[in-house]
């Protein structure tokens, strides 16, 4: 057996694939093989796509449409799937102008490619709920073009007017009553010029938009036929090895050196292999790396890592919190201070939130096939313009040598959106190195010992009301990292040193509060973090609207009605505050020992209510029921809707309950879910999500608005239950039991 011994000294930055021409694209696309593709580019820089635009000569397509001589039509999806449904909302969204046979559509992942890119970021990704938002116009509008060129087809084949055919169904029909599949047409409507301008159904003309549709991967997934990252086997690759990496205990720390030689007799073990953050052992399994890693000698330099204890962490967040930080740009001019002192009754309450993990079912895998002049990588990536680019980098090539295969992904959660790439980098490294095919695993160990987490926070609140009941003025500090610090979006997303994301929630609250004043501290610690489902709303929400319970409890007033005041110029949140009580039966009697809480929050467009209804036994809370309410602009598909409040719900509530990442000298405390724990189905609530008909026209967010509310709801209840205010997470149940 011969063991290579490796090492890269240089890690590599993220580049952006600035892609191919149309032409160019169309030549080396298997897309092309055959029938109908469409291409389409929308411009519009970072906005919303919300008007059509016309495709410009020679522009790189970023939506495809292929439809075969059998009638299939197979959308490219370019967005990664990973549950939140997009494998079937953006081929609705196609289905829908192109009034095709919904039963024949079929959807793939798009590999990665620069005219896949994201119509509001300019890059290929998945994140911020924006996968429904951005591909509206630019998806219909490929199904549109699709259908315009079939009947153009069928009208020359006809010899009739364009105007005189229709489709329907999957079917051309011209004015004599012809039937022509769409098959049938699609090799000579490939023929024919892309129209400059189609257009889009009104949405009262909708058919299949809007209405509740089962997912179109769903039969794959329950029979096991889904290829998911960590699928890959020699069968797809031929010569596939694994790979494990022992990486530094504290974040920081480098190897110093190693010893191999427990290594070496380990049956299947091809090579160890140093990387910039640690040492790989690849071998013919999993199990015959695991076992290498666990044999293997490493001596760590860990005079340069992280030092940070939880402990007193949270001693310092709070004790910076006493003093005012950077302005936000919510700024009172100290009225705020001074109507607090002249209020009559204040509030004053610290509010502290943990690092997280975002601990996805399917760990974190890539497989790598690098072959000196080419890569070709298979992952699940919310990410793959800017992994594109650090792949590239590592291996020496350029972006358009590295072919990245989009895989379905078992989760995220933002985990698969990091800008220093670092699982893919590791795993180019690793087989640019041991010259073979590599999957490289993360264990779930390795991720939540290991990984990046959602910041510690630390907010500070003083808020008051006056005689009349009213927020005389409210002053907010809140401490903690910043996620967007140090990566290519710090130039458009730091401002003044403020992250937006830091301060998202509460600078842009829609309660019209006033001498309301916003600071921010922003630390360092060494510990590696990244956004999290709903990002800086996980935190915000929590803070804001558990204080304006504190606060509705303050002026001796209903939470429910002390929110309606605050949000009189807000119609749209306002209608779902109250469907949100009215559906959960606000105000009417419970059981004995139970109690319900509210909380409504803004995040990626849309608005989302829960009403907690939970009981306190023993000091375990237990949520019995969640009434949610969700405005997400135009219903694309309902189920998915439901489904990602569901969701995103459960997220949060495993969260407030349980998620907490704690370490002791730079090294993490937890490291799977007997020790950081989700939800059980035991503890699952009965839900009942309640879709918004609110007449808007195009879509909002839905995957991550869920989030947010759940925490403050179940707080409020066991608020309004015990008389205890919990301000901790997850939530301290010694606490609760002595309330």
């Amino acid at each position: 057996m011969d063991i290579t011994l490796l090492k890269l000294l240089n890690t590599p930055n993220s580049s952006v694939n600035k892609g191919q021409n149309r032409r160019d694209f169309l030549k080396t696309s298997a897309l092309a093989s055959s029938g109908l593709v469409i291409g389409f580019y929308l411009s519009g820089g970072n906005k919303i796509a919300s008007a059509q635009q016309p495709p410009k000569a020679n522009a790189s397509p970023n939506a495809f449409l292929r439809i075969t001589k059998d009638g299939a039509v197979t959308v490219q999806v370019k967005h990664l799937e990973f549950g939140q449904g997009v494998m079937t909302s953006l081929p609705m969204m196609v289905a829908e102008e192109l009034d095709c046979d919904w039963t024949k559509v079929r959807a793939e992942l798009a590999p990665a490619n620069a005219v896949y890119a994201h119509t509001m970021f300019g890059m290929q990704m998945t994140g911020g709920s924006s996968s429904v938002i951005n591909s509206w116009t630019q998806m219909r509008t490929v199904g549109a073009t699709a259908r315009a060129m079939l009947v153009s087809a069928a009208a020359q084949k006809w010899k009739v007017k364009p105007e005189q055919c229709r489709a329907e169904n999957g079917v051309v029909i011209g004015p004599a009553g012809q039937r022509a599949p769409f098959g049938q047409l699609a090799d000579a409507a490939n023929k024919l010029d892309t129209p400059q301008k189609v257009t889009l159904k009104n949405t009262k003309d909708f058919k299949l938009i809007g209405k509740p549709t089962r997912r179109l991967d769903s039969a794959v997934k329950v029979n096991g036929s889904a290829m998911f990252g960590m699928d890959i086997t020699a069968k797809q690759v031929p010569n596939l090895h694994v790979a494990l990496v022992k990486r530094p205990p504290a974040f920081g720390g480098t190897v110093k050196s190693f010893n191999v030689d427990k290594v070496k007799g380990i049956p299947g073990v091809t090579h160890v292999v140093q990387t910039a953050n640690g040492v790989a052992v690849v071998a013919k399994s999993f199990w015959a790396a695991k076992t290498g890693r666990d044999a293997l000698v490493v001596e760590w330099d860990l005079e340069s890592a992280s030092k940070a204890t939880t402990a007193m962490m949270q001693a310092s967040y709070r004790e910076t919190a006493l003093k005012p930080g950077l302005p936000t740009g919510k700024v009172s001019d100290g009225a705020a201070l001074n109507n607090l002192k002249a209020a009559g009754k204040t509030v004053t309450a610290e509010f502290e939130m943990p690092y997280l993990a975002h601990a996805p079912m399917e760990p974190l895998n890539c497989t790598v096939k690098f072959d000196g002049d080419s890569c070709e990588i298979w992952v699940g990536t919310q990410f793959q313009t800017v992994d594109q680019g650090a792949a590239a980098k590592v291996a020496g090539l350029k972006p358009e040598q590295v072919k990245i295969n989009t895989m379905i992904a078992g989760g995220g959660f933002g985990r698969r959106a990091n800008p220093a790439s670092d699982y893919i980098i590791e795993a180019v490294e690793i087989a640019k190195q041991a010259k073979v095919p590599v999957k490289t695993v993360w264990t779930r160990e390795d991720d939540i010992k290991g990984g990046y987490y959602r910041p510690m926070f630390v907010h500070r609140v003083t808020a008051g009301v006056d005689a009349a009941g009213k927020i005389a003025g409210w002053d907010h500090t809140i401490v903690g990292q910043s996620i967007i610090g140090g990566t290519a979006f710090e130039p458009m997303m730091v401002k003044g040193g403020i992250d937006s994301t830091s301060v998202e929630g509460v600078t842009d609250t829609p309660y019209e509060i006033p001498n309301m004043n916003v600071t921010l501290h922003t630390t360092k610690t060494g510990v590696p973090v990244l956004w999290w489902r709903s990002v800086g709303h996980t935190h915000t929400a929590f803070a804001m609207e558990s204080m304006m319970d504190d606060l509705a409890k303050q002026a001796g007033k209903d939470p429910v009605e002390f929110r309606r005041e605050y949000l009189a110029k807000h119609p749209r949140i306002l209608k779902v505050l109250n469907t949100a009580a009215e559906k959960s039966g606000w105000g009417s009697a419970l059981p004995t020992g139970r109690a319900r809480g509210i909380a409504v929050h803004e995040s990626f467009g849309s608005v989302c209510a829960h009403v907690a209804e939970v009981s306190v036994e023993k000091g375990q809370i237990k949520v019995h029921r969640v009434t949610s309410a969700i405005d997400c602009g135009l219903a694309v598909n309902p189920l998915s809707i439901v489904a990602q409040v569901e969701g995103a719900m459960v997220f949060g509530l495993s969260a407030a309950l349980y998620g907490k990442v704690t370490l002791k000298d730079g090294v993490v405390d937890q490291s799977n879910f007997h020790d950081y724990p989700m939800l059980r189905l035991a503890e699952m609530p009965k839900i009942d999500v309640h879709i918004i008909d609110s007449g808007a026209s195009s879509p909002t967010g839905v995957g991550e608005p869920g989030t947010p509310p759940i925490a403050p709801a179940v707080a409020n209840a066991v608020f309004a239950l015990t008389g205890k205010r919990l301000r901790t997470l997850p939530f301290n149940l010694d606490e609760v039991s002595k309330a």
